[in-house]
């Protein structure tokens, strides 16, 4: 039932926002760190090193990646839920304030 798996997709977002909460923790105390560092005189070069723990750039392309393929997903299975009940692609489109190709496209791959 495409309501199911709308549910299921915002389960996945739960996880997803929980994972980049940990990852924002990280990412505020490496900040912490770099600014106690810098202060102290060292250089960048020997301060954004991975020896220390994950870089902040990584923290934010793991973040950012989860997310949008997350979000493609919610998309995608809200399409197929709004449809199942009798929306338009027209009326999808104006919801998600996107063009009705694109709802055809959101509808024409199944929800994962």
């Amino acid at each position: 039932m495409a309501e199911d798996q709308f549910l299921e997709t915002l389960r996945a977002l739960e996880d997803v926002l929980a994972d980049n909460g940990r990852r924002a923790s990280l990412i505020k105390k490496r900040i912490v760190q770099l600014r106690r560092l810098r202060s102290r005189g060292a250089p960048y070069a020997e301060i954004v090193t991975s020896k220390d723990g994950p870089l902040i750039v990584q923290l934010l392309t793991e973040s950012s990646t989860a997310l949008d393929t997350c979000g493609a997903n919610v998309r995608r299975a809200e399409a197929h839920a709004l449809y199942a009940e009798g929306l338009t692609m027209e009326q999808i489109a104006e919801r998600f304030g996107v063009t009705r190709q694109r709802v055809s496209t959101l509808l024409r791959k199944a929800p994962k």
